[in-house]
């Protein structure tokens, strides 16, 4: 076999292997993903149990977190009842609970001292490659790749014995692989692959994500494989007298038709809520067939699907003559945007797309002195932050610095600690610096001379065919004169998961780019033109313009400058309507986070200047389900901010094509929002980070519990928790709501495996109200089959609906 054969032979059964772990993303990016994604080709129960067995984590709620969830009533009895019944189970609810409190699995046991070994002495290495600037000194020789680069240095390394020389080391991957498994049969490679990826799933899945990322600048320019690490690792593993074939145990088979009696009290949970939910939006509204009576209301804002939308989206609609909706917040454009003032370029939309154009800032000739004091303003900020990093790290002048600037340090550290919202009045001082929106615009025109990887900006039609995807999967027919699409971010201080509060969308980043840039879109002439063509009555005074919604204080930025006078009157209503839904919206928050409520706005503001706080919002802890259909069906709903909202009216979607890819897209993405949270809830050591407050981060790439290991992969505990043992979030699997006729829905599953596999395996809970059968409920089964909801809470009493049981029905 040549070598080149071997390298591919190699590729293709690590890649296989490392397919049941995660992928991970860097902090500044961070993306909540399910961590059990590469398993959810299996049944949920039987996925848990795999991953118990790799990874060590639990994959249920503990007993007294069910416990707890039965005495308040969010597990209904006679759902449980039945539930336990349908399972063969005759036993009381209390008496199941005391089984399995005493039966709890114990936690799997510790490595032996040479493994954990291996996992500090290659995690050193990990983190020294894998550095994105924070270190002072950089590694040398990346640009050859991790392999090379450790083999070079290596021998310095007083932790890997029997090494003097490179020399004493294979030469290539390959040739360590090979040399360290010459004593194991071939047909138990595959094996051992799996399960020393599994062993740091942390630092496997960052590697996983980086290696698969094309345009990524620091896997350019310092290149890492699967390939390089596992040899890194068995050599090590060899050299340190640690085991190289997985235990008898991590390869036990879990496949079982039984479901686990966690399981049953959890899917009992799911079913309250989903009953519950609804209840609330069954309703056929007796108002259908009356909106084209309707005034046109003042503005229509366009929000992210996001959880935290559908509690700003309620106060602002309760404020005035508005409409909401709801759309992934990267706004259909698939872009790699960069920020004016930034070296490199993020890719703002979900992680399931690749970016298919770049989105640049660019100065207009008309904020020349706007821009010039930014410059200034970003000049002296990073003048000064470069003089204050080459003192601290200068030996000659560290302790001088210490004694002469101990006492502004000391100023600064009390203003932070007791006065944190002055500190945010200093940061937001609008007359010291302009934001780059009111001096820039987005390169939305296509640019024939850019030189990029992707093209920069847009073709005519390309720009027709976002804006009239997004108003045909809103089901769009009448435009307000001024339309807001409204991206988000968030704002916190002294938060290494920072991102994880921004859109989820745009893969960790702020929504306002994609904003303006369909704001942009939709604003062009020619655009409009076309549109018109294309059967959207856009009015002539139509206005459509970008806003970003700061999820920490629930403040709306306007990005107005382009708003003509006409308008004026209209904006500066919105905005006063838009600071009371704020007041709204910040009470009602706030009083899960704290009793100081008698400014609620103040009280936000504290949380996102203070350095010390670890919970400056829940960001979508509580996430439970998915409704997808027009806002009529929860305009009167107080879903306490636990909701996903997607615009969809079906009337305007005779192919079901917008359906389609609501249902290939946002569910998918909703999804794995979902059980990022489920899984760092239910075990937050294994499938989260552990507390704010012992975290150590790493190389602007991930954090330590401690000084070195894995790489924690999930959300801290203050995400989640109200305290160290009380859940906020409650870990259930998505129930989405689909309102659409069950025929069409059926057809889209059966044409996508995924949604087949996350269905019929239980990673998403579906039902579909049925607007041909007056909204009569109908919850999908196994095998693209339905049966009616038969709910006691159900709003209406169904008429025997046609339940379809195959997609070519």
């Amino acid at each position: 076999m040549t070598l080149e054969h071997k390298e591919t032979h190699f590729e293709n059964s690590i890649e296989r292997a490392a397919e049941n772990v995660g992928s991970v993303w860097p902090l500044h990016s961070f993306v909540t993903a399910n961590p059990l994604s590469g398993l959810e080709d299996r049944p949920f129960h039987e996925a848990v149990a795999e991953a118990e067995q790799l990874f060590g984590g639990r994959g249920y709620p503990r007993p007294d977190i069910f416990r707890q969830a039965w005495e308040n009533g969010q597990i209904d009895s006679e759902v449980l009842s039945a539930e336990l019944k349908a399972h063969g189970f005759d036993d009381d609810p209390a008496t199941l609970l005391d089984e399995m409190e005493a039966t709890e699995s114990v936690s799997a046991s510790e490595s032996d001292a040479s493994t954990e070994e291996v996992h500090r002495v290659l995690s050193k290495w990990l983190t020294a490659f894998l550095d994105q600037g924070n270190a002072k000194w950089p590694m040398p020789d990346r640009q050859e790749g991790f392999y090379a680069a450790w083999r070079e240095m290596a021998p310095y390394d007083g932790d890997v014995p029997g090494c003097d020389s490179p020399a004493d080391l294979p030469e290539t991957p390959i040739a360590a692989l090979e040399s360290v498994l010459s004593d194991y049969p071939q047909g138990e490679w595959e094996t051992i692959f799996e399960q020393q990826l599994a062993a740091l799933p942390g630092w496997t899945g960052f590697i996983k994500q980086r290696a698969s990322d094309d345009a990524d600048p620091w896997q350019s320019n310092y290149p890492i494989s699967l390939t390089e690490y596992l040899a890194v690792r068995l050599v090590l593993a060899d050299l340190l007298d640690a085991p190289i074939d997985p235990s008898e145990h991590a390869t036990e088979s879990v496949e079982s038709d039984e479901v686990p009696l966690p399981e049953i009290w959890l899917t009992a949970w799911e079913k309250s809520h989903r009953d519950r939910l609804v209840e609330s939006v069954s309703r056929p509204d007796p108002e259908t067939g009356t909106a084209d009576e309707s005034p046109c209301p003042d503005a229509q804002l366009v929000f992210c699907i996001d959880t935290r939308s559908e509690i700003i989206r309620r106060h602002i609609e309760a404020v005035g003559s508005y409409e909401t909706h709801g759309y992934a917040g990267f706004f259909g454009v698939p872009m790699r945007y960069q920020a004016y003032d930034e070296d490199v370029a993020v890719d703002a939309c979900p992680p399931i797309l690749d970016a298919q154009h770049r989105i640049t800032e660019r100065p207009t000739t008309e904020g020349d002195t706007k821009q010039g004091r930014y410059d200034r303003w970003r000049g002296v900020l990073d003048a000064g932050k470069s003089a204050l990093k080459s003192l601290k790290s200068n030996a000659a002048t560290a302790f001088s610095l210490v004694e002469s600037a101990g006492a502004g340090y000391g100023a600064a550290l009390t203003a932070r600690t007791l006065l944190p919202a002055r500190v945010y009045d200093a940061l937001h001082d609008t007359d010291r610096a302009p934001d780059e929106h009111e001096f820039c615009e987005p390169s939305v025109d296509y640019n024939p001379d850019s030189v990029h990887a992707l093209r920069e900006g847009l073709l005519l039609e390309e720009k027709v065919e976002y804006a009239q995807t997004a108003f045909e999967l809103m089901g769009w027919d009448e435009f307000a004169r001024l339309v807001v699409f409204t991206g988000h971010t968030s704002q916190t201080t002294n938060n290494p998961f920072d991102s994880s509060l921004d859109c989820g969308a745009c893969a960790g980043n702020p929504g306002g780019p994609n904003a303006r840039v369909l704001a942009d879109i939709c604003n062009d002439e020619d655009v409009k033109a076309e549109l018109r063509e294309r059967g959207f009555d856009i009015p002539e005074d139509t206005v459509f313009l970008a806003g970003e919604h700061n999820t920490t204080t629930d403040e709306i930025t306007l990005f107005d400058g382009d708003v003509p006078e006409s308008h004026e009157a209209d904006l500066e209503r919105l905005r006063e309507d838009l600071a009371e839904a704020q007041s709204r919206a910040t009470a009602e928050r706030t009083d899960s986070m704290s009793d100081e409520t008698a400014d609620s706005v103040r009280e936000t503001q504290r949380r996102a200047a203070d350095w010390a706080e670890t919970r400056p919002e829940w960001g979508l802890a509580g996430n439970a389900s998915f409704v997808v259909g027009p806002r009529e069906l929860t305009a009167d709903e107080d879903l306490d901010g636990r909701t996903f909202l997607h615009s969809y009216d079906w009337q305007t979607d005779s192919e079901g094509e917008a359906l389609e890819a609501i249902m290939t897209g946002p569910l998918v993405v909703t999804q794995w929002i979902n059980n990022q949270y489920y899984f760092a809830t239910v075990d937050n050591a294994v499938y989260g980070s552990g507390s704010k407050v012992t975290q150590n981060p790493v190389g602007n790439v991930g954090v330590f519990q401690g000084n070195g290991g894995d790489l924690m992969t999930g959300l801290p505990l203050q995400s989640l928790y109200a305290d160290a043992d009380q859940p906020h979030h409650q870990p259930l699997r998505l129930s989405a709501v689909i309102h659409a006729p069950v025929e069409q829905v059926t057809e889209i599953i059966g044409q996508h495996d995924q949604l087949v596999a996350l269905l019929d395996n239980g990673w998403i809970q579906l039902t579909v109200l049925d607007p041909e059968q007056d909204n009569a409920p109908l919850q999908y089964q196994e095998g693209l089959e339905w049966n009616p909801l038969q709910s006691e809470a159900s709003a209406v009493e169904p008429p025997a609906p046609t339940v379809s049981g195959s997609a070519d029905d």
